[in-house]
């Protein structure tokens, strides 16, 4: 390959953000490198989103800027996979002949080969499998992270939720079996990972295609024992309310490194709307899952996702929303405008709300949220938080002279170091900081404090061997979504969210 660099662009979820390492690790087993800051890549890669209606506006403008970048970069290949790939097909060389590789979400690891067949036939390479070639995990990966990794345990969808294209890109799920995650998970702390992130589009339904409904509980009872081989901070996203079952719950609870925070999906807070959507529960149970999390993990943080304005929704059906808003108090929350998007149930009901009345219902459900966060936050000041130091998490880092990172509920939180006062110099993204909360906002905590500890871990010992000895902890995030030579990069979301 002569040492061609690439560039990857990720957008959408978490899903995304981890099959962009593969397809880095795809490339860099076929002789790519990634290209350095500033470079002009010989390879650009869009990992794309299909969740929001403008995703296919967002890729076209993209790739139209790209055309005189290309023109003027003799040899330079654009390669376009995803979920929107994966439903717009030809349509994407069809507005866009400059792009020499559209693949699918089922044929990941394919791209090295059209890359090469595309530059031999000088015509693009337009390639699709209507199920999955490989399961991910099964293909080389370029992690993002030397101390927190994510681990895919399952890929597709059996939901039918109207509003959502994800089942028909992704397919039908597909669990891996526990032992193949667990040699991942263990291999992973090996190698100083300390943070895993167990994936799936609903996680808690793992084991349906094996038939053990109580797979998932089980797994992370299974991550716990590998807690003395390093393995400090299990997570997991996204569970569905559906499946929440009761052994997850205690799982949890009596799991020491699954960590006390839940992102459990709501949607809405109206049971007409849950079931216009086909969301397979109510206000109620929702409510009493919560609860049930509360009782058993008393300081666990829980977020959620909301939509404003499906069809049919009332003023009443938002109100029903904002109620439970209020009794659930949640840490945080990403909250959606609805949009219509082609090829969902939803996208053809009657009653769509008129844009107008959804951004006025979102600036109030927003309000409120801002709102519950400030307190929920602000009862926090003064306590000790455990934090993960993380590389990126703060994009004023540099500006405050603090570093950032996790908290064990998944709160963010910014601190100062003091590394004037730390014998072992400034802790390191992996480390770990106990510290004390002194100021609060709706979306992260601040501890200005010196430090009680700092504990130099073996996943900061693994981020310093990557960085290189000049590299400096707390150094400022590359460009969003740049999977290059500019160091990790948050996941481009594409999406309106609380978090602003």
């Amino acid at each position: 390959m002569d040492g061609r660099t690439y560039e990857i662009r990720t957008y959408g979820c978490q899903m995304n953000a981890h099959d962009s390492e593969r397809v880095a690790g795809l490339l860099e087993d076929a002789g790519y490198v990634r290209a350095a800051q500033g470079e002009t890549a010989d390879l650009i890669v869009f990992n794309t989103c299909a969740v929001r209606e403008n995703a296919a506006d967002r890729l076209y403008g993209n790739l139209g800027h790209l055309l005189p970048v290309k023109k003027a970069h003799q040899g330079m290949q654009i390669a376009v996979g995803g979920c929107l790939a994966q439903m717009e097909r030809t349509k994407i060389t069809a507005r866009a002949p400059w792009v020499d590789v559209v693949y699918g979400t089922h044929n990941i690891s394919a791209l090295p080969r059209l890359l090469e067949r595309a530059r031999e036939r000088q015509e693009a390479q337009v390639e699709f499998e209507e199920t999955l070639e490989a399961f991910p995990s099964l293909l080389p990966a370029r992690r993002e992270s030397a101390y927190s990794a994510w681990v895919s345990i399952s890929v597709g969808c059996n939901n039918t939720c109207t509003f959502c294209i994800v089942p028909s890109l992704r397919g039908r799920e597909k669990d891996r079996r526990p032992g193949d995650i667990l040699e991942e998970v263990r291999a992973l702390a090996a190698e100083g990972v300390l943070e895993v992130t167990l994936l799936g589009q609903n996680v808690n339904s793992y084991g349906v295609e094996f038939g053990d409904r109580q797979a998932f509980g089980k797994l992370l009872r299974a991550c716990g024992e590998l807690e003395a081989e390093g393995l400090e901070r299990v997570r997991f996203t996204s569970p569905h309310p559906r499946d929440f079952t009761d052994d997850v719950i205690a799982a949890m609870a009596e799991t020491p490194n699954v960590m006390p925070s839940l992102h459990m999906p709501l949607q809405s807070g109206s049971d007409a709307i849950l079931a216009s959507m086909r969301r397979a529960y109510r206000r109620e149970k929702y409510l009493r899952i919560l609860g049930s999390v509360r009782q058993a993990i008393p300081h666990a943080a829980i977020t959620t996702d909301i939509i404003v304005g499906f069809p049919g929704e009332t003023e009443a059906d938002f109100l029903a929303t904002l109620d439970l808003v209020r009794e659930a108090r949640f840490a945080s929350a990403f909250t959606f405008q609805y949009s219509i998007r082609a090829g969902t149930p939803a996208a053809t009901m009657d009653g769509q709300v008129p844009r107008e009345v959804v951004q006025e219902r979102y600036d109030r459900l927003v309000a409120e949220l801002e709102r519950i966060c400030t307190e929920e936050n602000a009862a926090l000041d003064g306590s000790t938080v455990e934090v993960l130091v993380a590389e990126g998490e703060g994009r004023k880092d540099a500006a405050t002279k603090r570093m950032s990172g996790r908290a064990r509920d998944n709160r963010l939180v910014h601190f100062l170091p003091h590394e004037q006062a730390l014998a072992g110099g400034a802790p390191r993204p992996g480390d770990i900081v106990t510290t004390v909360v002194t100021g609060t906002a709706p979306h992260y905590l601040v501890a200005d404090g010196q430090p009680l500890s700092v504990r130099r871990t073996r996943a900061g010992d693994a981020w310093a061997a990557r960085a290189g000895s000049g590299a400096q902890a707390g150094s400022a995030p590359a460009a969003a979504g740049s999977l290059s030579g500019r160091g990790p990069a948050p996941v481009l979301l594409g999406l309106p969210t609380l978090r602003r």
